[in-house]
């Protein structure tokens, strides 16, 4: 056939596109898999670990509920028996007598009222500074505030030996309202003279009466104390410089008042 012309395709040049090629997945959600499985099962470790840990400590609290009522229970016990044995049912009307004599001596009596000076100005004067929640704007105390005080008056017996540790005496108990309108030593030397003049023997006014910061006081042995003696000394709260007549005591008592004079031997 020389009119028709064979046509040869001829290859191209250049390589044929090879697929796209995409990262693999399945490994990466293996590890995640993997470490996740590992934090929950240490998760898991550390909250069994704080149970048990918790469920001892619950144990131990528990336990040591029951032993303080134990404690409780026995110490009620005891003190119940305290206050129903005979031998200490008087024992505070004979310590108040024993108090009054040793008071009219001179020695024993600047002992304790120089002990009574100085637990007053160390505990009272603590208590008597104002506080920043009741201070105003200028660092002054501007409302009044309850103190409520008890402290030991100690002695060290003399025939005891040099061994010989030092007892509780009495306590005292001071109960007032701090007012901003007297400064604290002056208060304090009121709180000192009360005190004073309460337990002298030798006080010859019968119609003294104490006050604290212009208002009344009110001063007695804690019939309730046992064994040790209780003296409260109260501020009252019924208006200020009040004064009244105050009977003459016919026949002076140690449940109320001064400690009395002895009488005098015929």
């Amino acid at each position: 056939m020389s009119g028709s012309q064979v046509i040869q395709s001829q290859p191209t040049s250049g390589a044929i596109a090879a697929p796209p090629t995409f990262p693999a997945v399945g490994g990466t959600w293996m590890y995640a898999s993997g470490i996740l499985l590992v934090a929950l099962i240490g998760t898991n470790v550390l909250l069994r670990i704080r149970i048990q840990n918790m469920g001892k400590q619950l144990k131990f609290e528990n336990f040591k509920s029951k032993e303080l009522k134990k404690k409780l229970k026995l110490a009620l016990k005891t003190i119940t028996q305290m206050e129903q044995n005979p031998d200490l049912l008087h024992s505070r009307d004979f310590n108040l007598d024993y108090l009054r004599m040793r008071m009219a001596e001179d020695t024993f009596n600047f002992a304790i009222l120089n002990n009574i000076k100085i637990r007053i100005k160390e505990t009272i004067a603590i208590a008597l500074r104002p506080k920043q929640v009741d201070t105003g704007v200028v660092g002054i105390a501007s409302a009044g505030r309850q103190i409520d005080e008890t402290f030991d008056v100690v002695y060290t017996p003399t025939e005891g030996g040099p061994g010989c540790e030092k007892r509780v005496l009495f306590r005292v108990q001071i109960r007032l309202v701090k007012l901003p309108t007297q400064a604290s030593s002056q208060t304090i030397q009121q709180l000192i003279d009360c005190v004073e003049a309460f337990l002298s023997p030798n006080a010859e006014d019968d119609y003294w009466q104490p006050t604290i910061q212009g208002r009344l006081a009110h001063m007695e042995w804690d019939q309730k104390a046992k064994p040790t003696p209780l003296l409260v000394l109260e501020q009252m709260q019924d208006g200020s410089n009040v004064t009244f007549r105050t009977k003459k005591r016919q026949s002076p008592s140690l449940k109320s008042g001064r400690l009395p004079l002895l009488p005098n031997a015929p």
